[in-house]
This record gives C-alpha cells, sequence and structure tokens, in this order.
C-alpha cells in the first residue's frame, strides 16, 4: 500500500508518498481500507519531530480516518468485512489502509458521507471527552471555545447549543466569527482587538464562563482562570501558546475552580473505546438527526498532505482539512 511517511522532520515538504508494508489486524482489531483522514495540528507537531506516536502504533500521521472494513482480526464479532466506518486513531490514517482497535470504530453516521465522516471521529471524541465527560457543562451555563472556528471550535458549539448552553467563542477574523455565528455561537470575541476575560464577564454579568475549552495552554492561563465563574472548569486540550505558564492558586481557590488538560491519542485502548462508545450513544444521534455536522472547510488529495499541512499552519481553515482517496 501507500502511505504518507516522514523519513526526516521538517517542514511540509518532509510528508513523503511511498510505498510502504501492507499493516495486519491482530487479536480485536479490524483493518480499513481508507476513504478520507483529516488533517489535526498534532499531525503538524508529528511531522516536526515534536509528537512522536505511541508504542504499537502506526508510525505515519494521522489520527482519524473513515473507510470500509476489509478485514477482521481474531475475536472481533461486531463488524463485517464492508461495513462503512469512521475511526479514532493513534496514527497511520494518512494511508490506503489502518488497522484500528475494534472499540475505536464507529459506523458512518446517517446523512453524511463516506468522504466526511473522517472530519468526526477527533473532534467529537475530544470535545465529548473534556466538555461533557470531564467538565460536565450542562444546560444554561455558559462554555467559552478559544479557537472557535477550528475543527474543535465547529463541534463544541454545535454539541453545547444542542444541550441547551450559552456560548461564546474566540476567533482572529470577522469571518470566522459570522461562520461560528451561523453554527450558533451566542457570543463573538475577536482576540486580535478585545480582551477575553472583559467580554465574557460583560455577556455574563460579572459570572465569567462556567467551562472554558481551551487550545492555547501557557499564554491563557492566567487570564482563562481570570474569566472563570465560580466552581468553573477548565479544560486544557492544547499547547498553541506554550507549555509553561503561572498560576493564581489565590483566584482558584476563590473561584473554586478546577483545571484539567488531557490528550486523546496515548490513552489506553479501553479508555478510547469508553469515549467512543459515549460519542456513539450521546452524539451519533444528533448527526444522523442533523443537529450537529462535520464542518469541512476543503478536500485534497491524500498525496497533497503537504499543502493540507500548510492550510493549518496559517490558520488558513474553518473547520477540517480532510486528505481524500476516493
Amino acid at each position: 500500500m501507500r502511505a504518507i511517511t516522514i523519513p526526516e522532520p521538517g517542514g511540509p515538504e518532509a510528508l513523503v508518498w511511498d510505498e510502504v508494508p501492507d499493516p495486519v489486524p491482530g487479536e480485536g482489531e479490524v483493518l480499513v481500507e481508507v476513504a478520507a483522514s483529516a488533517v489535526n495540528r498534532a499531525d503538524l507537531l508529528q511531522r516536526q519531530g515534536f509528537y512522536d506516536p505511541p508504542p504499537g502504533a502506526s508510525p505515519y500521521p494521522g489520527l482519524e480516518c473513515s473507510g470500509r472494513v476489509a478485514a477482521l482480526g481474531p475475536g472481533v464479532s461486531e463488524w463485517t468485512v464492508g461495513d462503512e466506518v469512521c475511526a479514532l486513531l493513534s496514527g497511520g490514517g494518512y494511508a490506503e489502509k489502518v488497522v484500528v482497535p475494534g472499540g475505536q470504530l464507529l459506523p458512518v453516521p446517517e446523512g453524511v458521507g463516506l468522504d466526511r465522516a473522517a472530519a468526526l471521529p477527533e473532534v467529537t471524541c475530544t470535545v465529548w471527552s473534556n466538555v461533557f465527560m470531564i467538565a460536565h457543562l450542562r444546560p444554561g451555563e455558559t462554555l467559552l471555545v478559544h479557537g472557535g472556528a477550528s475543527g474543535i471550535g465547529t463541534m463544541a458549539i454545535q454539541l453545547a447549543k444542542a444541550v441547551g448552553a450559552k456560548v461564546a467563542v474566540t476567533a482572529g477574523s470577522k469571518a470566522k466569527l459570522d461562520f461560528c455565528a451561523e453554527l450558533g455561537a451566542d457570543v463573538l470575541i475577536n482576540y486580535r482587538e478585545q480582551d477575553f476575560v472583559e467580554e465574557i464577564k460583560a455577556a455574563t454579568e460579572g459570572a465569567g464562563a462556567d467551562v472554558i475549552l481551551d487550545n492555547m495552554g501557557a499564554k491563557y492561563l492566567d487570564r482563562n482562570v481570570k474569566a472563570l465563574a465560580v466552581n468553573g472548569r477548565l479544560a486544557i486540550i492544547g499547547m498553541q501558546g506554550g507549555i509553561k505558564g503561572e498560576l493564581n492558586i489565590a483566584t482558584l481557590l476563590n473561584k473554586r475552580g478546577a483545571v484539567t488538560a488531557t490528550s486523546l491519542r496515548a490513552r489506553p485502548a479501553g479508555e478510547k473505546a469508553t469515549i467512543v462508545a459515549a460519542v456513539r450513544e450521546h452524539v451519533w444521534p444528533l448527526v444522523s438527526a442533523g443537529h450537529v455536522r462535520p464542518v469541512v472547510d476543503r478536500e485534497l488529495p491524500m498525496n497533497e498532505a503537504a499543502a493540507a499541512h500548510r492550510v493549518l499552519e496559517e490558520s488558513g481553515n474553518i473547520g477540517k482539512v480532510l486528505l481524500t482517496l476516493s
């Protein structure tokens, strides 16, 4: 088969479309013939040499895919060859075939095309696990989403609105904020021109955000804590603004706040399967009913992965960028 390899870490040009051995499914695993994969910022870090795959995972980038079941490993009974699926991966999505633990597969939702289904696994699992399973966002509460026009952000807006929460977002342009508003965002903050702490306080009569979904890390840590409401929960899922920040414990104590930080890729297969099962139970009905949809900025052929990486590096996308084989 062919796959995107990274012979040497570097810029987008380091991605090479090359012949590699076919993967073979082991116990409890499924072989998927890939139709499409989606580009995530973790892929950019892997390409640069900063984010190696977990032990035993495919060395090729790609944390999600869609496609058809091509073969079943021993012990798999819940899937059938030919099933149309999408999958949460530890790596290997930028390829013609990939092996996936059976518990990390999802059926393609009703009303979603096979290619576009590749835009769903990583964002739905990330948002559901952090915003709902860990931070316990409830109806009537306020969620602040940093990077509202990203793949994660566009899904967070839709899911939060679906459960009856108020949503505030930050983004860096009017076009991105306008799109967030179309998805249902209530409070629009241009981080280049406005202070999100002041804006979220003004929008909540001084209370602050009950939950903050943050992709920036260190750069926003202090201001995120200031923006929290009493009993607020800050969920950190990215480090685009650095890895070392200063935390005012007194402010956090006064707010009885909580700070959590998670990554999805390195979790054990059992934990991922639990998250995937929760997404199938709670999110898939919303997708099938048309209340929540994948947001795709553009689709490029798999062998043009370098161009797709440049789009993300320039923050030129609204929603997901897909790499397709079909």
